[in-house]
């Protein structure tokens, strides 16, 4: 089979690798429908990430199965499939719990498992994926190819938007502010408004991005940043702060914005892929009151409560794919998330 792999700093390649086979009881083999690239791959093609050797990369996929293992029970050849941007075993304690992402035997797509294992990346044609019955989520119905980025979105962004808006404590009437305009945290408008905000306040200064983010539910977008758009969060708040705020980029200049619009007794939800993050300010916390709450989201066990809205079309989080590509055209895709063409690139067979 075809997949793409890093090489190192902007170098991504699409070439020719082993065809994945089972090799577990649990595994099942996924011929994959749609990918895409994430923004947090960018970190490993901008440098700011070391490859010290050349892997697989890409994490959300959705497929059809084509092979299974002995010992899956949950599926068959022919389903069609979303996989969550991690594998779990789906019985650890951590599992039951509801936080997949810390499975025991927990496995993220093109890197290495603490078993030594180097698991496929979502951007090639097919995809072994260990711990078949805990990791996929069958749809019920075959869906039309439309769904397709929709519920591609499920594997990641979706997911990971709705994560902030849960650890944000977002909740009806809530007053809401969501640090980042990529593709996560344009679902966490999304998110937010689902779960019932009253207020949301879109920090972009991206006019396509501006306007996808009123189309989700932003009331209001603010394009300053730092102690200026700070000062027009307040503004708009009445002094106050918002319920809760989102942070979906994790820079240090994206959590300081984050913490200087949240409201005293308020809720920070973090789910941007630490960059250079602070120390929390335990003195602004403890004066404040501020709870912060967070990290990588465990997007399994959300899928089950999103794919619904998905399916029914009350939600459309797909459109966050701005550009789609073939998928033998990775590296251009890449370049186009890099320089800031596209929001979020779907790839295509």
């Amino acid at each position: 089979m075809r997949a793409t792999v890093i090489h190192g700093a902007g170098d991504i390649r699409f070439e020719e690798r082993p065809d994945p086979r089972i090799q577990s009881p649990a595994d099942a083999v996924v011929r994959v429908l749609r990918s895409c690239v994430c923004g947090s791959d960018l970190w490993a093609y901008r440098g700011v990430q070391p490859t010290p050797a050349p892997h697989p990369i890409g994490h959300e996929f959705i497929g059809i199965v084509e092979d299974i293992g002995a010992e899956v029970s949950t599926l068959r050849a022919g389903d069609f499939v979303i996989s969550p941007f991690t594998d779990s075993d789906g019985t650890c304690a951590h599992c039951r719990n509801g936080i997949t992402t810390s499975c025991v035997n927990f496995g993220f797509w093109g890197h290495t498992t603490a078993s030594g294992e180097l698991l496929d990346g979502g951007q090639g044609e097919y995809v072994r994926v260990p711990f078949a019955d805990g990791t996929l989520v069958k749809v019920p119905e075959m869906p039309d190819a439309a769904l397709y980025p929709h519920l591609l979105t499920l594997a990641d962004v979706l997911g990971t938007g709705h994560h902030a808006a849960r650890s944000g404590d977002v909740t009806e009437g809530s007053t809401v502010v969501v640090v980042g305009d990529g593709a996560v945290g344009l679902c966490a408008i999304l998110a937010a408004k689902r779960l019932g905000a009253e207020r949301i306040i879109a920090m972009s200064r991206h006019d396509d991005r501006q306007r996808l983010a009123r189309a989700f539910g932003a009331t209001d977008v603010v394009a300053e940043r730092g102690e200026q758009g700070i000062a027009v969060v307040q503004e708009l708040l009445g002094g106050i702060g918002a319920d809760s705020v989102l942070e979906c980029v994790g820079t240090k200049e994206s959590m300081a914005q984050a913490l200087g619009s949240v409201r005293p007794g308020g809720q920070l939800g973090f789910v941007g892929v630490p960059a250079g993050a602070p120390e929390l300010p335990m003195p602004v916390l403890f004066k404040n009151n501020v709870r912060v709450a967070g990290g990588m989201a465990p997007v399994r066990p959300y899928i089950d409560e999103l794919l619904p809205d998905v399916l029914s079309g009350a939600i459309e989080p797909g459109l966050v794919f701005d550009l789609a590509m073939p998928l033998d055209q990775v590296s251009d895709a890449y370049a186009a998330m890099d320089e800031r063409r596209a929001i979020k690139v779907l790839l295509e067979p």
